[in-house]
């Protein structure tokens, strides 16, 4: 995803790059309300020591309630299977889902339907062939740090994703 939405022309973002004394829900939703566009992925509720992490639905929440006040933000669910929000997540029925089928190839077509009124519209093998460069550095980002999901890992995964974008786009 990372990829994808730097070749968009936008930087994402992660609560964990923002280190304060803060807790933590106030940053998320510091960080949604400053963001135009917030990507939240259902598929990723998963099992952790046994129960299920709800974060993910929980932020979809947030950034629900941060759009009814500002109206500039917008969301958009994304899904690995057809029809599985409306069995988990049955009231948001009469949201369409961007279904990536859990594959990153899916997961790039369904941010080029989430996004086609942006002003930057890569193609999609510009997207793919920035999906396998940053993927390729993310293994050593990865080794340097011992995961992706630092502060300074993420920032890193970022930084090369952006400088991937402005050299590979051809507009």
């Amino acid at each position: 995803m990372i990829a994808g939405l730097c070749a968009f022309g936008l930087r994402p973002r992660a609560t964990l790059e923002i280190l304060s004394p803060t807790r933590r829900l106030d940053r998320i939703l510091e960080l949604i309300s400053a963001c135009r566009y917030s990507f939240h992925d259902l598929s990723r509720v998963q099992l952790s020591g046994g129960a299920p992490r709800f974060n993910m639905p929980f932020e979809v929440g947030l950034a629900v309630a941060t759009a009814r006040w500002r109206p500039a933000h917008q969301w958009f669910l994304l899904e690995a299977h057809p029809y599985r929000i409306q069995r988990t997540l049955s009231d948001l029925s009469g949201t369409d889902a961007y279904i990536h089928g859990d594959g990153p190839r899916r997961l790039l077509i369904a941010l080029t339907d989430a996004l086609v009124r942006a002003a930057k519209q890569p193609p999609l093998d510009e997207l793919y062939r920035m999906f396998h460069l940053l993927s390729a550095e993310a293994a050593g980002i990865r080794r340097n740090y011992g995961t992706l999901f630092g502060a300074r890992a993420f920032k890193d995964l970022v930084v090369v994703a952006v400088d991937f974008a402005t050299r590979e786009s051809p507009r």
